[in-house]
């Protein structure tokens, strides 16, 4: 990416920074696969500890982790509660059906969010003829619901119901700490409410890749075999775990920046004409509907003609993402352009 382009499709567009890259370059590493890499070792156990969990797993991918949870919590002909626009369901290729063999309940959350009464409703019954409700997986933020957050009271009555039932609850945490940052939550309640984490650190956090898995040691050990037959066992990994270490130690408070740059811009875009709806902006999400007067392959094209790269996100749907390689400049840059779309 250039400096003169602004990408606005998604926050893992994102380059490593100089300091970023020079700890990757000074980090000690080992074989990975024989548990000989300090630098993996590390970023495990800070992620763990960040959440009060005792173990994590280091993966290429956020899909990678999520579907090795499913897989761990599961078995076939079981069900896996979700939102009905999840990641999980929606974006990882029918990952659940294809590792898996699983089945999946889908409910219409509010821009993402599910309740207690929903989940406890769609819990099955033993039954000969339907699948066994094995897990229930939550995303925070979600992303289709424009970087909504969830209320932790919210999330402990939904941890009771699935204690209540013998339930695992996982989460899809690709953006868990621009959720922590938005609602001043403490990670470690986290770590109380759910059995497994998925936290993406090359997302808003800057990395170039990278995801952990949080659990139980005992979990996480059972994990690492299914890592394995998916590929994910990697060899000197601490050069891109470095990249983790510095992101969780440098990169999460300034997340701040990444929402009050995203308010910034659906308050921008709520005032244009050709702008039918803007999705409350909670994070670094920014989720609009233009008008049917304004096609949205010719928004898109205008934008990209005044360097500015932007993602659809469904019929007349837009979809930016601020992230930390878009200042106060190129926003000031983007509200230009928006501000003289039509004219």
């Amino acid at each position: 990416m250039t400096d003169s382009l602004i990408d606005l499709r998604s926050d893992t567009v994102t380059r490593p920074t100089p300091a970023m890259l020079e700890a990757m370059f000074r980090a000690p590493v080992g074989d990975d696969v024989y548990d000989e890499d300090p630098t993996v070792r590390a970023l495990e156990q800070e992620a763990a500890a960040r959440f009060g969990l005792e173990a994590g797993l280091f993966c290429p991918s956020g899909t990678m982790t999520n579907q090795i949870a499913i897989k761990a919590h599961t078995e076939p002909l079981s069900e896996v509660i979700c939102e009905q626009n999840s990641h999980i369901y929606l974006w990882e290729v029918g990952g659940i059906a294809f590792h898996s063999g699983a089945s999946v309940a889908l409910l219409p959350g509010r821009q993402g969010r599910l309740t207690a009464a929903q989940v406890e409703t769609a819990i099955r019954p033993v039954n000969i003829h339907y699948p066994t409700t094995s897990l229930i997986s939550l995303e925070n933020t979600h992303n289709r619901g424009g970087g909504s957050c969830y209320d932790l009271a919210d999330i402990a009555a939904i941890a009771e119901v699935a204690q209540r039932h013998s339930i695992p609850l996982h989460l899809d945490g690709a953006r868990i700490f621009n959720a922590l940052v938005a609602t001043s939550q403490d990670a470690a309640e986290y770590g109380r409410l759910f059995d497994t984490i998925s936290v993406c650190l090359s997302k808003g956090l800057g990395a170039p890749v990278g995801s952990v898995l949080l659990g139980s040691k005992q979990f996480i050990q059972k994990t690492k075999r299914i890592r394995k037959v998916m590929g994910g066992g990697m060899r000197q990994a601490g050069y891109l775990a470095a990249a983790g270490l510095y992101a969780l130690e440098n990169n999460v408070d300034r997340l701040a920046d990444d929402h009050r740059r995203a308010r910034q811009l659906g308050s921008t875009l709520a005032a244009q004409p050709y702008v039918a709806e803007v999705l409350p902006v909670e994070t670094n999400l920014v989720i609009f509907r233009l008008q049917d007067t304004l096609p949205a392959e010719q928004f898109l094209s205008h934008l990209e003609q005044q360097g500015i790269k932007a993602s659809s996100f469904g019929p007349q749907m837009i979809r930016f993402v601020t992230h930390l390689d878009v200042d106060d400049a190129k926003i000031s840059r983007v509200e230009e352009v928006l501000g003289t779309m039509g004219q």
